[in-house]
């Protein structure tokens, strides 16, 4: 035991005796005061220290967080039996050895069964008490690993999307001078033209790159300029087809994703006036599709690939839903999932961590409402039945509520760590697994 629960211990025995030598002790002798403070400090020590013995060995074996259910069941059979060992013990030493009121047959002949019995329920609450700070210290310490879990989950999502923006940058401004270089050998004025349009499409990039999201209303009027930029180099080569329904303008895409597919297209396929390169950007349902005639431009060189995988990547922190993608001999198809609302940056694994505990804060209440149902009725019963004894009424109304809240606390019990939805749900992947293998074997 720590220090400090030995000082905790020492100052609740001081406080305890000095209650009982002056409210019930009717000869307030410096001699009875001294045996007050003994027989407090040996129920104290006793039944405190066992029980905090029995609490911190039941951690070591049988941490809360490892199985709640095997260690509340743990716990309350052994503090049953613990509580009514020490109980019979401090009794005895105290009305047979201390105060000698009593023989040994005497003390086992039932003459103290009740005042047994009402010690035995002033130890559980203590022992309740004990377990219910345990529970809650280390519920305390879960909640903590829990949230530094996620934090550490989120931070390295976030990370991993800033990563994939900062790819943004280079390749957009790498791509466009190139073709800037092309224009100023074939056509000095279009350059011209093609740089101012540059500087334009170059302020959005700036402006979206730190957006997870944006409307496809925004990144539609983005492709648009970007479009009559490819138009200045390309003129008749390249045709492209807007068709995006009004009601589809509210949702959210990626940023710059569009402006990455038009830059693959021209990038993988050949263009020419008599052979057009035509590039639709349409609307289907919650998918945005970026389509083109398929025109396979013989490649110099490997392709790095960041645009297409870039976009994937990104979906994949925001969403579950996928990047698809069609391939015929006729035509390339993207297809992008349009979100309705912003969604957090949630990987698929922190989305289960997050439902997992959901489910686990549930269980926790669970438990916790249990635990404060045990305190309650470890508070009140003692203290009703004190009432009804002190009052030396003939007529023991005391067993009514002990009976009838203590069928309820084990129904409870019976409920949080029995047949609750826990042991439903083990029940029936039990008998889904044995019919899995019943149809196994049939074939």
């Amino acid at each position: 035991m720590k220090r400090k629960d030995i000082i905790t211990m020492f100052w609740i025995s001081l406080t305890v005796s000095m209650f009982f030598f002056f409210a019930f002790t009717s000869e307030r002798t410096l001699e009875n005061f001294g045996l007050t403070i003994l027989i407090s400090l040996l129920y104290t020590v006793v039944l405190g220290g066992g029980n905090g013995l029995l609490n911190s060995f039941l951690n070591k074996r049988f941490p809360w967080s490892e199985n709640t259910s095997k260690r509340a069941t743990i716990s309350i059979v052994s503090i049953i039996i613990a509580n009514i060992i020490l109980v019979y013990f401090c009794n005895y030493i105290n009305f047979v050895v201390i105060q000698k009121g009593a023989t040994t047959e005497e003390y086992f002949s039932g003459k103290f069964n009740l005042t047994n019995w009402f010690a035995i329920n002033i130890a559980l609450l203590i022992s309740a008490f004990l377990h219910a700070k345990s529970f809650m210290e280390e519920l305390k310490k879960t909640s903590k690993k829990e949230v530094v879990e996620q934090k550490l989950i989120a931070k390295s999502a976030n990370a991993q999307f800033e990563s994939l923006k900062n790819q943004l940058d280079p390749h957009f401004l790498f791509n466009s001078l190139n073709v800037l270089s092309s224009l100023i050998d074939e056509n000095p004025n279009q350059a011209q033209k093609f740089t101012a349009s540059m500087s334009k499409i170059y302020r959005y990039v700036l402006e979206q790159k730190d957006k997870e999201l944006v409307t496809v209303e925004d990144e539609i009027e983005f492709a648009k300029t970007y479009c009559d930029l490819l138009k200045t180099r390309f003129e008749d080569s390249v045709d492209f087809v807007f068709d995006v329904k009004k009601e589809d303008y509210r949702k959210y895409v990626v940023p710059l994703s569009l402006q990455l597919l038009l830059e693959n297209c021209i990038k993988h396929n050949f263009a020419t006036s008599s052979k057009p390169l035509v590039i639709r950007i349409f609307s289907e349902g919650d998918i945005l599709c970026i389509e083109n005639n398929l025109q396979v431009r013989e490649q110099i060189k490997e392709s790095s690939g960041i645009g297409l995988s870039n976009i994937v990547q990104r979906y994949s922190l925001l969403t579950k839903r996928n990047v698809f993608i069609e391939k015929s001999e006729d035509y390339f198809k993207v297809k992008l999932p349009m979100l309705i609302n912003k969604p957090n940056i949630v990987s698929a694994e922190q989305s289960a961590d997050s439902k997992n505990y959901k489910k686990a804060q549930k269980r926790v209440k669970e438990i916790k409402d249990f635990y404060m149902n045990l305190i309650s009725y470890c508070i009140v019963i003692p203290f009703l039945i004190f009432i009804n004894l002190f009052t030396k009424s003939s007529f023991h109304w005391f067993w009514f509520p002990v009976l009838g809240w203590g069928i309820g606390v084990a129904s409870h019990a019976f409920q949080v760590f029995g047949v609750g939805e826990s042991w439903q749900e083990k029940k029936i992947r039990e008998i889904m697994n044995k019919e899995k293998n019943k149809n196994n074997g049939n074939f």
